[in-house]
């Protein structure tokens, strides 16, 4: 046999002619000594790679808790995440996916901050029961978010557009929501608007309507739908075509809804006081990711790649303003940023759909007052070198309701391969604790 073996960071790697061949990776990951959650403060998140030289960085180190996401005894094809987590008091609600389908699977969790400890609230395979050969979704691929009722509300997305047809029974996807006290999960509905996913929504948690958007089963049709579903009365409040392109803002203070049927252009907003068609106003923003509402009034979003911008809108004037650049390195793509609660700083994790690690799994810190970024932690290489694991990218993140903490949810890989592109091998959850220093008023 030609070449040799070697063991990299747990992975056999067979190197013959320039060619890496991957092993298979033991499941469930595991950190060393059989700890649950590993706790490290270094000066090593302070340390910027060569090719972030010049970007501002925090002056103290974050405490950083790290630990894998329970659930992940085989290999999944891969595991992911794509739903929007939501952070209250202090717990963390996250999902992540056995990505590819007709049989995916996905899960929803609770993570305590003050135990460190993460709960699996539910296995959608078990909750659906579909039978053996039906579609069952890869991903939650909406937002997680709580209601007033205490339940915690999201939809299901496929993980293939090969597998939402009539040969795996598709029907369409489904709107759930999981009590986390008591672990119970009800389904709502199942295709609320027909052969649809539903890879898009956000909540209002006083009236209990859920908003999605959706891409049809037919991999033909790329048109979207927007819908408003009445959770508790089980009824379609409205539905129609240009839809949100991948996110929404809700303006909690009073209860509209905006969005942009493309990930940038005109915003077009529903109001469910008077019903109807949304209504296209004469404004135009950014919108691949948004924060809640902030006290002061403000949502604020972040554009789709590869301009990465950040605006500011004014939910009562519902006027837009441009505040900058997101990026701080070569990574532009961003689906989740969230702001503390006072509203001063917002926080997001450039790289989503992979790349993280390029800018030295750079966790980003935004100044609204001065409109000034910094790096509040870089989490690569020191996970990767310590732990054998390499942050690709997030799609949810949340800040505490104290501001102190910032939840990322990871795909990322066991180990590199040598002359081979990253796979996903596992997802992880880093809680990164931002020192008082650096979230001055």
């Amino acid at each position: 046999m030609k070449g040799a073996l070697t063991l990299l960071s747990g992975l056999l790697v067979c190197i013959a002619s320039g060619r890496a061949v991957r092993a298979e990776v033991a499941y469930p990951p595991k950190l060393p000594g059989g700890k649950l959650v590993a706790t490290e403060t270094s000066e090593a998140f302070l340390k910027a790679p060569e090719s972030m030289k010049g970007v501002a960085v925090a002056t103290r180190a974050p405490t950083v808790d790290f630990l894998y996401y329970p659930g992940q005894t085989y290999k999944g094809n891969p595991w992911s995440n794509w739903g929007d987590g939501v952070a209250v008091g202090e717990k963390y609600y996250s999902a992540i996916g056995d990505h590819l389908g007709p049989a995916g699977n996905a899960f929803v969790y609770e993570y305590d901050a003050e135990t460190k400890k993460l709960r699996q609230l539910v296995d959608l395979r078990k909750v659906l029961k579909m039978p053996e050969g039906r579609y069952t979704p890869g991903k939650v691929h909406s937002r997680i978010d709580m209601g007033s009722d205490g339940w915690l509300y999201y939809s299901t997305h496929r993980g293939s557009t090969r597998v939402t047809v009539d040969k795996y029974h598709y029907k369409g996807d489904w709107i759930l929501r999981t009590h986390p006290q008591s672990g119970k999960t009800e389904i709502i509905a199942h295709g609320p608007v027909g052969k649809q996913c539903i890879p898009c929504s956000v909540l209002d948690p006083k009236r209990l309507i859920f908003y999605g958007s959706t891409q049809a089963g037919d991999r033909n049709d790329k048109r979207q739908m927007f819908f408003a579903y009445d959770t508790k009365a089980k009824k379609l409040l409205y539905s129609g075509y240009d839809g949100p392109g991948r996110y929404m803002i809700f303006a909690k203070s009073s209860g509209r809804l905006y969005y942009t049927p493309k990930l940038a252009g005109k915003l077009h907003r529903y109001d469910p006081k008077t019903g109807g068609a949304p209504v296209e106003l004469d404004v135009e923003i950014g919108l691949r990711a948004a924060t809640q509402e902030t006290p002061d009034g403000y949502v604020y979003t972040v554009s789709t790649r590869p301009d990465a911008t950040i605006y500011r809108f004014n939910t009562r004037t519902e006027k837009v303003d441009k505040l900058g650049p997101a990026a701080v390195g070569k990574m532009t793509y961003i689906t989740t940023i969230d702001a503390d609660p006072a509203g001063r700083y917002l926080y997001y994790v450039p790289g989503a759909h992979g790349g993280t690690h390029l800018d030295g799994g750079a966790v980003v810190q935004f100044d609204v007052k001065t409109r000034k970024k910094k790096v509040i932690a870089y989490l690569h290489p020191f996970l990767k070198d310590k732990y054998g694991y390499t942050p690709i990218g997030t799609f949810s993140t949340a800040v505490s309701a104290k501001g102190d903490k910032l939840y990322i949810t990871w795909h990322g890989s066991l180990a590199a391969e040598i002359g081979r592109k990253l796979s996903w091998d596992a997802c992880a959850l880093t809680v990164v604790r931002i020192p008082a220093s650096e979230r001055k008023p």
